[in-house]
């Protein structure tokens, strides 16, 4: 996704997806999800890998899963933040809706970003990595 774009030039970006270079899904074996934000460039990532807009409670509320069992890894030298966290059934059961967990990313990607200004956005990078 790329952020679209106005009279007076690119819009500002309004979700992840649109601040991403990829966002994408799949599985990590058979009974967990992994998600990776691949930004775009280092403001991005630092909007992205800021614990105060997302963190463990976010990804619990957007997969209804529980926050002590998501990972998070934050990798500034890349520009990926990088989730994972049980799937809710295991891969190929009888109730599993997406064998290869391609479409966990699309609530991720939907993600509201808040309007930043130079003065709002975060200016250090995370550089630890969490799991």
């Amino acid at each position: 996704m790329t952020p679209t774009t106005t009279v007076d030039g690119p819009a500002p970006p309004r979700t992840v997806g649109d601040l991403a270079l990829e966002v994408r899904s799949k599985n990590a074996g058979p009974f967990w999800v992994t998600m990776e934000l691949f930004m775009r460039d280092a403001d991005g990532y630092r909007i992205v890998a800021d614990e105060a807009f997302l963190d463990e409670r976010v990804i619990a509320g957007l997969y209804r899963v529980e926050a002590g069992t998501i990972q998070l890894f934050r990798i500034p030298s890349l520009n990926v933040v990088k989730i994972s966290f049980p799937r809710p059934v295991s891969q190929g059961s009888l109730r599993d809706r997406d064998m290869h967990a391609g479409q966990h990313h699309v609530p991720l990607a939907a993600l509201r970003v808040p309007h930043m200004t130079p003065e709002t956005t975060p200016q250090t990078t995370p550089d630890v990595s969490r799991g």
